[in-house]
């Protein structure tokens, strides 16, 4: 996950500003910086005033088609046919292969449908990113008639996709639902996360939709697992496709994957077809942003910190639109993933080799603090940042 960096943000988001490891230096206070050490109390009183009656607004769309419908599909890798073995959406595993052949035949099924809907173009985007240098999406395997999205510079496949003008319409492929919900895989983000947009939860197909919302672009196709047909029922415009059933987030009862890949062929002509009675979602700012933390995530560190809005395990901030208040979540997502590393320990601790592990870690510290206040640490080049190094730039976000 790149490193988000927002000088600007200290005002909003002054917990970030603080304690993030990705935090760089803004103006300084006086000159637009805010204070960086506690938030404004006021500013949290009256963002939690100003909740609106209903967290988004769904508004209708007006094609413009003369030219052709372009159709974005962003996919995601734990929502697909056939899939019940949770190794299969994680790289680097003998099971990681046969989940790549998976997510090709869903997204090909529909491509066709696209097409067969009335689709002139169809731009595809990975949204799952999973430490393959490569795309999850084996572009050998990929229907001739789509594009992969591949750049020279790295990108927010939910934020940074192509200009709005350029897209009618988005499909989603292989998604799953959202944490807590008992679905295959349920996460939002990552692992432990629940985001909520003005108090409401939301899954990564809301995401994708709030943030084409802004700018009249409707989700229309969705895949993925029964739970995830419920959490959506925010969107009944979208024609969704069930593949599979979910016991729990590390078993599914797959449909006959031919019946299934029939039906996503089927749903993604009729969303085409359907485009213009399709609702876009918009969210007027200012807007109340809260993350929510659940093992192995956590901001139980944040307990007792003056002048924040914490509680429930969940932190919440105001931000003047929906970007901003993205930006600010990714931020803390990587403040809350710090309850990773105690997992970590964990596992060391159960190693016979563990003393010397953590008389090698204790060592390390010390000397990297030695250096740091010797003057002979060099902080890593920016995009050199750990998670970063081995990132290619087809659409992790």
């Amino acid at each position: 996950m790149q490193q988000k960096k927002m000088c600007g943000s200290a005002t909003l988001f002054p917990l970030v500003a603080a304690i993030s490891a990705g935090a760089v230096a803004c103006a300084p206070a006086g000159e637009g910086g805010g204070n960086s050490g506690a938030a404004d109390d006021s500013q949290v009183a009256t963002g939690a005033a100003q909740l609106p009656a209903e967290p988004w607004t769904l508004e209708d769309v007006t094609p413009i088609t003369d030219d052709g419908i372009r159709v974005l599909i962003i996919h995601d890798m734990e929502g697909l046919s056939g899939q019940d073995d949770p190794r299969s959406y994680r790289f680097g595993t003998e099971q990681y292969p046969s989940g790549q052949e998976m997510l090709a035949a869903d997204v090909n099924a529909v491509v066709d449908g696209l097409f067969a809907g009335g689709a002139t173009d169809v731009v595809i985007a990975d949204g799952h990113g999973s430490g393959n240098s490569d795309p999850d999406l084996r572009t050998d395997l990929l229907d001739g008639r789509a594009t992969q999205i591949i750049r020279d510079e790295p990108f927010d496949t939910y934020f940074d996709l192509p200009e709005s003008e350029a897209i009618d319409a988005v499909a989603v492929v292989g998604m799953h639902s959202k944490t807590g919900s008992g679905g295959f895989a349920a996460h939002t983000f990552t692992l432990g996360i629940d985001l909520l947009i003005n108090g409401q939860s939301i899954t990564e197909t809301e995401l994708v939709a709030l943030s084409w919302g802004r700018f009249g672009v409707p989700v229309i196709f969705a895949s993925g697992d029964d739970k995830l047909r419920g959490d959506l029922e925010t969107m009944p415009w979208i024609e969704y496709v069930t593949v599979k059933d979910a016991p729990s987030a590390d078993s599914a009862i797959t449909r006959p994957v031919e019946e299934a890949r029939a039906d996503l062929r089927e749903g993604a002509r009729r969303a085409v077809e359907l485009l213009a009675e399709a609702k876009s979602l918009r969210v007027s700012g200012p807007v109340r942003a809260s993350l929510r933390a659940v093992p192995p995530a956590t901001l139980r560190f944040l307990e007792g910190v003056p002048g924040i809005d914490y509680a429930d395990d969940t932190y919440s901030f105001v931000a003047a639109d929906m970007r901003e208040a993205y930006d600010g979540l990714v931020a803390v997502v990587g403040m809350a993933r710090v309850g990773y590393q105690s997992l970590l320990q964990e596992v060391v601790a159960g190693r016979p080799d563990a003393g010397e592990i953590m008389s090698g870690f204790s060592d390390a510290l010390w000397q990297r603090w030695h250096d740091q206040e010797s003057g002979r640490y060099a902080r890593p080049e920016a995009g050199q940042a750990l998670g970063e190094m081995i990132r290619r730039f087809h659409g992790y976000r």
